[in-house]
């Protein structure tokens, strides 16, 4: 299945945002993989974030990588540099964005 997603870094964090990503844990990339997860993708224009996951099952990744010390070290952490667009920890496995058109 595929994801999207929409989140904004905030203006003044973009290059901790970008540093965070170019240092993402090890145990953590393993842990989304482990999870279902074979792809992950996050464009950036200006302050707007927009990922495309593809994975098995994104409620199953939500469920295990919910309490993952890893992961929730990694949210704290993105939790400074995003501003709040959505919170797609209330929506859980229904936070895609709708797909509007497809080829």
């Amino acid at each position: 299945m595929r994801i999207a997603l929409h989140t904004r870094v905030r203006e003044d964090r973009i290059e901790e945002y970008e540093t965070a990503h170019r240092e993402v844990p090890a145990e953590l990339t393993a842990a989304i993989r482990a999870a279902g997860v074979s792809s992950w993708t996050i464009w950036r224009s200006g302050c707007e974030l927009f990922h495309l996951l593809e994975c098995e099952d994104y409620a199953r990744l939500l469920a295990e990588l919910e309490d993952l010390p890893v992961n929730i070290a990694w949210q704290a952490r993105m939790a400074e540099l995003l501003d709040v667009v959505h919170d797609y920890s209330a929506d859980g496995a229904e936070a895609g964005l709708p797909v509007v058109w497809a080829l």
